[in-house]
């Protein structure tokens, strides 16, 4: 989870505060940098604030003449200024004058945190306006009145919703992933989020203790002169000074130790909700009064509302409830969810900066060229990007925003009533989102998860298996019965993403707070679950589970029993059917390079190209799947370094041949010449007769899957498939498809996106692929790699299968014990020479030489007695039991059936060395 803390900070992102203190989260600021710091002017100055308080402010102009618009720019909690300077130089450079402060309470600036009071913090943005209103450079809509958008993250998107709603001269809003009333943000349905009401009050008190006791000492005029050539003075009486001319404010008192520089109320507060962990009226609408939904009917300006989706802080239901009152007003309003949140992920600064500025430009420059961009946008994650491991994003919109119920579906779910415990004490709690994890609370984004459901806390209830794939977007509901003895019941809805094979996903962490007053005969109560955007693919469950802890919240210490129960069949699944994927511009090679291919071609074709006469089939080896003659390679500008010297070995029809060696080998060196995919310096490579080269015709009769397979994330197992024998230009009937996806055994996962794969199914999808057209050749490099015993069982009868067809397969593998039940013959290699090659009992041990295990003592007596058989020419004793040299002619199953005749327990019998002894006899000790 990304708290988004200012850099240089090294206290532990804390830990933070409360709730409300919460405000804003823990969150500080976006991206530096964005260019636009070049020709910026820059004047820092301490103005002041409501009741004296001393704001540590920057003014940004591009320096240029006239008038513009301005915007007023807020951290998040616990950051400073500072955290937004480089979206301010950004903005300034594009023909604004910009105003960044750091709040209250935080940075250099003095007071106490109020959690924007409205005599507080939205007083002295109220100061800030005045401020700007009084300079030269600022346009103007009335005197008093400048042009003036307010943006902010966290802490900061309130106080730009708070500024709208009791300061008229606001003109425009973009609030990111902030909250619209606190109490239901940190208090849902009375539940307290305790983990996070701790973590950003500890962001907000220790590290603002040391500096708490006064404002700070001002040492000096400001780094430079305001643009313009204007003093950093506001003109008319009242409006904020500069620190030379603003009284000092009185001393603080010390800092308390436990509250820092929170207003004594607010620490109160806090102090109270976390002792007790249960909420009063009074307490909730304290945090009520400091939320902008207290100011709801006067919020009517254009306002583009950004939110996380991996936010367990501030949920999407917080921005869907202040479209909902700001579109009310008539004010235009556009909702974009962002992949990132409190919790972590990406937060998309560069692009969302892009469209805050996008939306400046039309409402306050009244530019209407510039679009505004559409009404609902939703990041959605595509899987890896395989290049650096990154998390690939798009984007879908829509004209409008729904809202999170609309469109909805009907999913039934079945289970029968479940009765629950809710442990003394709260503990062991579930787990749905960790607040401060960062990344691991972000795997839900890849599909994996981190929560945690205790047997006989949690109820489940699951859907049958989708038969198509459902994009869920928005809150999903349902309406259960709960029954208990106890005074109330604290539940923890959510929905998870259950594969075929059984892996559940919790989309983004989420769940949701449910208090239920106790009832022994039962209540009925209606869950909304929380709002997330998740595609459910064909073939998943849905699965509501109803749980009675969860690690970020205060449950009830006493023991108890719930009884929940479905009271409505179905859940209730919200789609937006209008969202669409959003058009990626192309990036600027895709135009460069076809010419500059056509450039590179055409000189090839002029210099020509060194011309390599094909060798002649050799029809003696037609039947031959491979032979492989003096075969050679360098390493790439070395004359005595060899990733493959003099090789030299033949496979024929149905063998199973294991590729052997240490790394550094040659082996899969030898597996890319053997595929046309590079040149050897030396020798010859033959299969079916034919000479390899890069595209000769006989490879079409050779299937290989070397060093992984690359698939599309967002297509199906099928899909790929299906474009992979497309780009061969062979016929469709030619492709053997059912054959092969019956060998490769992946059933009804064909039909489900790849990125929703295990890495035994990727495997098994790359041997269907490798196995298309069912060449006679097949050529598997590491096939077992990341795969778990089970797995490795299939993939090994996988291989078997296929050679029981008649055909060759070639394994490279390191796992020792798979190739020696797998294959028929063996190639060892080290240091990219030929070592061995041969049937794998030959290189094991000597066909004739078996190891005789005996039940109970090995006596001289039993060794005489089986040293004096026919079928024996030698018997000595040996550490593991009797060690036989068979007499020429004679089988194992003969001798065993002499020493039973004549009364010897035989326990086992087998080779007397295994295929990890051979190997390491082999290649001396060196893998």
């Amino acid at each position: 989870m990304d708290l988004r803390w200012p850099r240089g900070r090294k206290w532990f992102a804390a830990v933070g505060a409360f709730a409300v203190v919460a405000v804003g989260g823990v969150v500080t600021g976006t991206a530096a940098g964005h260019g636009g710091g070049a020709g910026v002017h820059r004047s820092d100055a301490m103005l002041t604030g409501a009741g004296g308080v001393r704001l540590d402010t920057s003014y940004f102009t591009d320096g240029g003449t006239g008038r513009r618009p301005a915007v007023l720019l807020a951290h998040g909690f616990g950051g400073s200024k500072d955290d937004v300077r480089g979206q301010a130089e950004a903005l300034a450079a594009h023909g604004y004058a910009v105003l960044t402060w750091s709040a209250r309470g935080f940075g250099a600036s003095g007071g106490r945190i109020g959690l924007n009071a409205e005599n507080g913090e939205v007083a002295d943005v109220s100061r800030l306006i005045d401020w700007l209103a009084a300079r030269p450079d600022v346009q103007l809509d009335a005197p008093g009145d400048p042009r003036v958008g307010v943006s902010g993250i966290s802490y900061g998107g309130a106080i730009s919703l708070l500024a709208a709603g009791y300061d008229h001269r606001v003109d425009a809003i973009a609030p990111r992933e902030t909250y619209w009333n606190l109490a239901d943000a940190l208090l849902p349905d009375g539940v307290y989020k305790k983990l996070w009401g701790g973590i950003l009050f500890s962001g907000g008190s220790a590290q603002n203790a040391s500096s708490a006791g006064g404002a700070p000492t001002v040492t000096g005029a400001p780094t430079t002169a305001p643009a313009g050539g204007g003093s950093a003075t506001g003109g008319a009486p009242g409006s904020p000074r500069s620190a030379a001319e603003s009284p000092a404010a009185a001393p603080a008192a010390s800092p308390d130790p436990v509250c820092g520089r929170f207003e004594p109320s607010i620490c109160d507060l806090y102090q109270r909700i976390a002792t007790t962990g249960q909420p009063d009226a009074a307490d909730r609408a304290r945090l009520a009064a400091l939320s902008p939904s207290a100011v709801a009917s006067r919020i009517k300006v254009p306002a583009l509302i950004v939110q996380g989706q991996t936010d367990s802080l501030f949920t999407l239901a917080q921005s869907d409830a202040m479209a909902k009152a700001i579109t009310a007003n008539g004010a235009p309003v556009a909702m974009d969810w962002i992949a990132g949140g409190h919790d972590g992920g990406n937060t998309e600064d560069a692009r969302v900066d892009g469209r805050v500025t996008a939306w400046f430009d039309h409402y306050l420059k009244h530019d209407t060229g510039v679009s505004t961009g559409p009404g609902f946008r939703v990041t959605r994650t595509g899987g890896l990007n395989s290049t650096d491991g990154t998390v690939v994003l798009r984007g879908a919109s829509a004209d409008r925003y729904p809202g999170l119920a609309g469109g909805a579906e009907r999913v039934p779910l079945t289970g029968a009533a479940q009765r629950i415990t809710n442990p003394a004490g709260g503990a062991p709690p579930a787990i749905s989102a960790v607040p401060g994890s960062g990344s691991i609370s972000a795997l839900a984004q890849l599909g994996a998860s981190a929560a945690v459901d205790f047997p006989g806390q949690s109820a489940r209830f699951v859907s049958a298996p989708l038969r198509r794939a459902t994009t869920l977007t928005g809150a999903p509901a349902v309406t259960v019965k709960v029954a208990t003895t106890a005074p109330q019941a604290v539940l923890f809805a959510k929905l998870y993403d259950v594969g075929p094979n059984g892996k559940e996903t919790l989309p983004e962490g989420l769940a949701t707070p449910v208090r239920v007053a106790g009832a022994p005969s039962g209540r009925t109560v209606r869950i909304a679950l929380p709002a997330v955007d998740h595609e459910f693919a064909a073939g998943h469950r849905m699965a509501l589970v109803l749980a009675s802890t969860d690690l970020g919240y205060a449950t009830p210490a006493a023991p108890a029993t719930y009884t929940v129960a479905l009271a409505g069949p179905a859940l209730t699944v919200p789609t937006d059917r209008a969202l669409s994927a959003d058009a990626s511009p192309l990036p600027w090679w895709t135009w460069v390079l076809p010419p500059v291919a056509v450039v590179v071609a055409a000189l090839l074709l002029v210099t020509g190209r060194r011309r390599v006469r094909p060798r002649a089939a050799d029809p003696e080896l037609a039947a031959v799947p491979l032979r492989i003659s003096g075969l050679s390679k360098r390493y790439a500008k070395s004359a005595d370094r060899y990733a493959v010297r003099e090789l030299t070995f033949q496979v024929e029809p149905g063998q199973v041949l294991g590729l052997l060696g240490p790394n550094g080998a040659g082996k899969t060196t030898t597996l890319r010449m053997l595929m046309g995919l590079i040149r050897p310096d030396e020798g010859e490579i033959r299969v079916f007769g034919e000479a390899v080269r890069p595209g000769a015709p006989v490879l079409s009769r050779v299937g290989a899957f070397v060093e992984g397979a690359g698939f599309l994330p967002h297509l199906t197992g099928r899909q790929n498939l299906d474009l992979y024998w497309q780009a061969t230009g062979r016929p469709e009937e030619d492709a053997h498809l059912a054959e092969a996806l019956r060998i490769a055994g992946l059933g009804d996962a064909l039909q489900r996106a790849v990125r929703t794969y295990s890495q035994g199914m990727r495997q098994r999808l790359a041997i269907a692929q490798a196995m298309l057209g069912l060449p006679d050749l097949l050529i598997l490099d590491e096939p077992t790699n990341g795969l778990d015993p089970p797995q490795i069982r299939e993939m090994r009868e996988v291989m078997i299968r296929y050679a029981g067809t008649g055909r060759t397969v070639i394994v490279s593998s390191h796992l020792l014990a798979e190739v020696e039940q797998t294959c028929t013959h063996l190639v060892v290699m080290d240091r990219g020479r030929l070592v061995t090659a041969g049937p794998v009992a030959e290189i094991v041990g000597s066909a004739d030489t078996v190891l005789v295990g005996v039940a109970g003592e090995l006596t001289q007596e039993l060794v005489d007695t089986a040293a004096a058989l026919p079928a024996v020419a030698t018997a000595v004793r040996a550490e593991d039991g009797l060690l036989v040299v068979m007499a020429g002619g004679a089988t194992p199953a003969e001798l065993v059936a002499e020493l039973v005749r004549l009364g010897v327990p035989v326990a086992r019998v087998g080779p007397h060395r295994g295929l990890e002894d051979a190997f390491l006899t082999l290649i001396g000790g060196s893998a």
